[in-house]
């Protein structure tokens, strides 16, 4: 929570706030895998920002969260550069499958970035629990589906299954949640090789769940 904020200056041009301090460690994409209990919070936490009312507003077009072929071009780009790392047949394939998803409802308000390095847990009574979330200055309106790339950037397909269905994610929203954390992923693996491998890690650790699992296999 803020404490406060203030404006710019010569010495540092941009806003800044006081932030509270939240205990936790950001989660890891390997780390978390089977947490179920992490799966059950990340639901109720989705929940709670679609409560939110967007107030008649609808997605601002920019970053993620409309259509899915805007993103296009840069998928593109970004197969062509991770030959090395992933099968890009199968991706591609995939792809143009999952881009031509329809909406499965209308905005909802979303985080826009739940990924494990926004999330902090920590282990209570053996457990892994969510216990608190940043980077929530994109909280807005946008495609239903966005957040669910959690999902799929944290969990193998057990606890993956459990989120589903505690959110309560239909097929189309489902598999347009891992549209968004393909195209996502995929500048990831390439783009962060060299200069930040955890980074890198992460997209090719998603894309693999994704490529593995059954029901998005049988599109293609």
């Amino acid at each position: 929570m803020p404490h406060g904020a203030g404006g710019g200056s010569d010495a540092y041009p941009s806003a800044w706030s006081v932030q509270t301090w939240v205990p936790g460690d950001t989660a890891h994409s390997g780390a978390h895998a089977t947490s179920v209990s992490l799966a059950h919070d990340l639901a109720i936490l989705i929940l709670a920002l679609r409560s939110v009312d967007p107030g008649g507003r609808v997605f601002d077009g920019h970053g993620r969260g409309g259509d899915l072929a805007d993103h296009d071009e840069w998928v593109t780009q970004c197969l062509v550069r991770s030959r090395h790392l992933i099968d890009v047949g199968r991706a591609t394939a995939l792809w143009s499958t999952l881009r031509e998803l329809p909406v499965s409802g209308p905005d909802v308000m979303s985080h826009r970035d739940l990924t494990p390095f926004n999330l902090l847990v920590d282990e209570r009574g053996g457990e892994t629990r969510l216990s608190g979330v940043l980077d929530g200055g994109g909280f807005g309106p946008a495609d239903r589906a966005l957040d669910l790339v959690a999902a799929w950037h944290v969990f193998d397909a057990p606890a993956r299954q459990v989120l589903r269905d505690e959110v309560g994610a239909g097929e189309i929203e489902w598999r347009r949640g891992a549209a968004w954390a393909f195209q996502q992923a995929i500048g990831l693996g390439w783009y962060y090789e060299e200069s930040n491998p955890e980074m890198s890690a992460l997209g090719l650790s998603t894309l693999r769940r994704i490529l593995a699992d059954p029901e998005l296999s049988s599109l293609v």
